[in-house]
């Protein structure tokens, strides 16, 4: 499902060295444009961890639940689920919210889709450009 406007980030940054599964989730997160360092109190990882524990009891959560139980304001928490919901990471089902599928490898596989659609759409309206132009 390719989603009106979505915004696919990548971002090559080294893996961390050692394994730990807070670093590996740090870099995950940051290599598709997640978590940045004006997130100073990490809200958005934060919540995409919330989110994470979520899928696994397969429970969607509403942003009064994320504000409550992460300490944090709602305000806060709808800014960083549009941002989630924007790079198509997350999904709303009526006022609750949830990773779009229930783990990380099938949501990349996801997100490669969405790219290869758009990556598709963008090949031919080049070839529609450029055959109007005389290209």
């Amino acid at each position: 499902m390719l989603f009106n406007h979505q915004r696919i980030t990548i971002i090559s940054v080294r893996k961390p060295k050692f394994k730990n599964i807070n670093q590996d989730l740090q870099y995950f997160g940051t290599s598709l444009g997640l978590f940045n360092l004006r997130d100073r109190d990490k809200s958005c990882f934060r919540i995409f961890i919330e989110l994470l524990k979520s899928a696994k009891s397969k429970r969607p959560v509403s942003s009064d639940e994320l504000a409550y139980k992460l300490d944090l304001s709602r305000g806060t928490v709808i800014h960083h689920i549009n941002k989630l919901m924007e790079a198509g990471i997350v999904i709303n089902e009526g006022r609750k919210y949830m990773l779009r599928v229930e783990n990380l490898k099938d949501l990349i596989e996801e997100i490669e889709k969405d790219l290869m659609r758009t990556c598709e759409t963008l090949k031919k309206t080049a070839t529609e450009i450029d055959e109007s132009l005389g290209l």
